[in-house]
């Protein structure tokens, strides 16, 4: 049977914000930096296009603009949020979730990871994860 996969597409935009700075400190970001990062990603822009298990997402803030595309089930490669290289393996946890171990390619630290959910009303749920710290993001579509 084919599973139904959730609709991600759209440009959504941020509502709220936990843990971010504590993220960035458990994965060695200085001060500085944090600051200027906190404040840059208080509004990013989220666009999301989606080709069956296929997305493509781009995010935007005043400082820097990243963009992944992967297929469900496929390894492919990203930065960590602090830009570090890493090979990523996103996995549906469940029907409406995708859950994304990240493996840095080299050198040591925090082990980090992401899920992306859509609720039943409609959100867009991002976690980040660095070792214990978790970040929440809410979006809403535009």
């Amino acid at each position: 049977m084919e599973r139904k996969v959730p609709d991600f597409s759209g440009t959504w935009e941020m509502k709220s914000s936990e843990n971010f700075e504590e993220l960035l400190k458990t994965l060695g970001v200085n001060v500085m930096l944090r600051k200027i990062a906190v404040k840059a990603a208080s509004k990013p822009l989220v666009e999301i296009t989606q080709d069956g298990e296929k997305l493509s997402i781009k995010t935007s803030t005043t400082v820097r603009t990243t963009h992944i595309t992967f297929t469900v089930g496929q390894e492919f490669n990203e930065s960590t949020v602090d830009g570090r290289p890493c090979t990523s393996f996103p996995r549906w946890e469940t029907d409406t979730k995708i859950s994304c171990e990240q493996t840095l390619q080299k050198g040591e630290g925090p082990k980090t990871s992401w899920t992306r959910e859509i609720t039943s009303d409609g959100k867009l749920i991002l976690t980040m994860r660095a070792d214990d710290v978790i970040c929440t993001r809410v979006y809403e579509r535009q």
